[in-house]
């Protein structure tokens, strides 16, 4: 991951582009690649565009990584610290095979 990070901020410095990459920038940037991604599954008669499906996810995670570089955040342990939130809000003797949220269950 360290090596991605490195050619995501290569590739910005290269542009001059960090001035524009604040929390807040990023976050809307990572929303708008997020309803980019669900164009492709917009309607339901056509199939999705794998190709633009990889493109979008791979805007949506490089902004997080940047979002995460940009606080010293390590995306390991975040996820980490989160699927373990998860796990206590979702038990599985009350969440397995259900979509509620965790206040519903």
């Amino acid at each position: 991951m360290k090596d991605i990070i490195e050619a995501l901020r290569a590739f910005t410095e290269d542009r001059n582009w960090e001035q524009f990459h604040t929390p807040d920038n990023l976050a809307k940037s990572i929303a708008i690649e997020a309803a980019e991604l669900l164009e492709n599954y917009q309607w339901d008669s056509v199939p999705p565009n794998i190709q633009n499906v990889q493109e979008e996810i791979a805007d949506i995670v490089g902004y997080c990584l940047l979002l995460c570089a940009h606080y010293g955040f390590d995306l390991e342990t975040i996820m980490k610290a989160k699927i373990a939130i998860n796990s206590k809000k979702y038990p599985v003797s009350k969440a397995y095979g259900k979509s509620d949220k965790y206040n519903k269950l």
